[in-house]
């Protein structure tokens, strides 16, 4: 293999896919990335046998060839260059070397044998739909906040997918939560999803999905089946596994004899929030809001930092009343709000509490209240 490619270009493709890579294998192939030269294009491949991506980039290839080479060592080289560079890829077989140049630098890499790297393949993927870049960001961003990191409730690792039909309309609703807090959103269902299963996307493949989709405008390719994931975009294919779990029965979390209505200016209760929270202590990070009619006070007390209290203006005019939240939780809610007021439908202090938005009705949020 033999190639010549602009140093922007590499690194970009290389940035995508070494991400996937995990710091500690004790599989040495996985730590690296796969590397194939044809046609004037180079493919980089990196996989942790759950996930992989794929990225196809132009490059002057004089000789077509293949090699592995470790992800991110080959990296950091990379991102060290000087802007501009053109970067020379050459393998030396006998060494068992791949080999870089870029003007006066010279590199020299251990390579591992291409029959050695596994192939995450897609199987058979029966459904599939696209999804503007838009519609993809919104879901990840409303939901993953609320994924489980608690490993032993694995079928909480992700956000489920699935298609509904309310009202007479088909929505493609995603749900994530961890037992404390539920987001649900929806967005109109994509041509094609009519049949798509229930699935689990895991939090890891969610992550690298989002960064990738930052930075393009066109849509995503999405195909599925009950066990493997794929979405493509700009050249990129990413392929995941999907969690092999049950989602619990999220709809019975969703309170709906809530009857007591509080709207709030989101942008002024969030940073009131963040403000009375700084007494909170580390571990509860707990907050008291003390609702009645026309006010909100909100207020914390730690034995070790003191005591903090401030009062909002609200639009409330049921009896009083008086519940604890925990403040990230409620600070990463509002954070989700686009409109400019929030509303909580609330029943008493050990009830959950609905969170919506006033401008957008596709989102819920559901929220564990808790002692204080």
């Amino acid at each position: 293999m033999k190639l010549t490619i602009e140093r922007s270009t590499l690194l970009k493709a290389l940035a995508h896919v070494q991400s996937v890579v995990e710091r500690r294998n004790t599989i040495p192939i996985l730590a690296n990335v796969l590397l194939d030269a044809s046609d004037g294009t180079l493919t980089l491949t990196a996989t942790d046998m759950d996930l992989a991506i794929t990225e196809k980039v132009d490059a002057d290839v004089s000789q077509a060839g293949a090699s592995t080479a470790p992800a991110h060592t080959f990296y950091d080289i990379v991102r060290k260059l000087p802007d501009g560079a053109q970067v020379e890829v050459e393998t030396d077989a006998a060494a068992s070397q791949l080999l870089l140049r870029a003007g006066r630098s010279r590199f020299s890499l251990s390579t591992l044998p291409i029959e050695d790297f596994p192939v995450l393949s897609g199987g058979d993927l029966p459904v599939a739909f696209s999804l503007t870049a838009d519609e993809l960001r919104a879901v990840i961003d409303r939901t993953r906040f609320a994924i489980s990191t608690e490993e032993t409730r694995y079928y909480l690792n992700g956000i489920y997918l699935h298609a509904v039909e309310a009202d007479g309309e088909h929505f493609l609703r995603a749900v994530a939560t961890d037992g404390h807090r539920l987001a649900r959103v929806e967005t109109a269902l994509p041509a094609g999803a009519e049949g798509m299963p229930g699935v689990i996307a895991p939090r890891k493949a969610i992550a690298e999905v989002r960064k990738l989709i930052d930075e393009t405008t066109n849509p995503v390719e999405v195909a599925l089946s009950d066990t493997r994931m794929r979405l493509e975009f700009d050249g990129i294919v990413l392929t995941s596994k999907l969690i092999d779990g049950t989602f619990p029965d999220y709809e019975r979390v969703i309170p709906t004899d809530n009857d007591k209505v509080l709207v709030v200016d989101s942008g002024v209760f969030a940073a009131a929030v963040d403000r009375v929270s700084t007494i909170s202590s580390e571990k509860s990070r707990s907050i008291k809001l003390a609702v009645n009619p026309g006010s909100l006070t909100l207020s914390a007390t730690s034995t070790e930092n003191g005591s903090a209290t401030e009062e909002l203006e609200v639009g409330y005019s049921d009896s009083g009343l008086e519940i604890g939240f925990n403040s990230k939780y409620l600070l990463d809610i509002t954070s989700q709000i686009e409109g400019d007021e929030a509303q909580f439908i609330l029943a008493d202090p050990a009830s959950p509490t609905i969170v919506r938005d006033t401008a957008d009705d596709r989102a819920l949020y559901v929220l564990m209240p808790m002692r204080v």
